[in-house]
């Protein structure tokens, strides 16, 4: 496990997952959502997100959270030696929207640059949720199936199996 692309619908604790992964493993952590959005909210020119993409893809090691755009992230899964899909149920994802935005009242959420807009971005979180579980979620499913012959896969479906996951690879560490 050298490279990891940590992915799967808004809200399902990708962040929080990625962040206990690169504590555990000690591998260097990339949110996509700090890489593509300065603090406030602001996002960088496209030009520059592809650029630093192409360059975090070619490191050694790496933990890489989030979508960022169609073809970064397939290109990401394709470099990836180890997927993690969180694939939790869509009113789970829609819950935990909910609660990042009330804990985002007090403490900036995981993963977001600091003074992101919380209620912009939970706004678009929740628009993004059906569109994800119709068009991305068939796709990652299907990516999971065929890149289990020649990466390691992890298809966690329930918060029951991030826990497991994370006290597995403690206990292998």
């Amino acid at each position: 496990m050298k490279k990891v692309a940590v992915f799967g619908n808004a809200g399902g604790g990708k962040s929080t997952l990625a962040k206990q992964l690169a504590a555990l493993s000690g591998l260097p952590l990339y949110p996509l959502d700090k890489i593509r959005f300065r603090p406030g909210g602001e996002e960088i020119p496209h030009e520059d997100y592809l650029t630093i993409h192409a360059g975090l893809l070619q490191q050694p090691a790496w933990i890489i959270d989030g979508f960022g755009t169609v073809p970064t992230a397939w290109a990401r899964f394709a470099a990836a030696d180890t997927l993690i899909y969180v694939d939790l149920p869509l009113l789970t994802h829609a819950l935990w929207v909910t609660k990042r935005l009330l804990k985002g009242l007090f403490v900036n959420p995981e993963g977001w640059p600091e003074n992101s807009p919380l209620w912009k971005g939970t706004l678009n979180s929740y628009k993004v949720l059906w569109l994800c579980h119709k068009k991305l979620t068939p796709a990652y499913r299907q990516l999971v199936v065929e890149a289990g012959a020649g990466k390691t896969v992890y298809h966690l479906r329930s918060p029951a199996d991030i826990r497991r996951f994370l006290q597995q690879l403690s206990r292998a560490i």
